[in-house]
């Protein structure tokens, strides 16, 4: 019962996105968050607020940053993609996957 009020939870904010960047706009966010060490490299986010922009529902069910591009490693970043993007997979699989692929991966 749990994971389908999570389920709905989510596909709310993915449909109220809208509502929510106004909401959101002023800066200001209703969410809080603490951090869960993975390893000595990454860190991976809780999020109790469950349509935070930059991040994704892994399948441990830790939210974690969205691939991104930057011009150093960020910290936290587990692959550097082909199209350039950094990860922050907790995975191997499906990293880099809507970005061509895993270029190479980080230790």
């Amino acid at each position: 019962m749990h994971k389908i009020l999570t389920l709905a939870a989510v596909a709310a904010a993915l449909l109220g996105g809208t509502a929510d960047a106004r909401r959101h706009s002023s800066g200001h966010h209703s969410y809080h968050h603490s951090y869960h060490a993975r390893s000595h490299h990454a860190r991976v986010h809780r999020y109790s607020y469950h349509s935070a922009p930059h991040y994704y529902r892994a399948h441990s069910g830790h939210y974690v940053h969205r691939p991104m591009h930057a011009d150093s490693r960020p910290a936290g970043a587990t692959a550097r993609c082909r199209d350039g993007s950094w990860s922050f997979s907790e995975s191997r699989r499906g990293t880099c996957s809507w970005h061509g692929g895993v270029a190479a991966w980080v230790h």
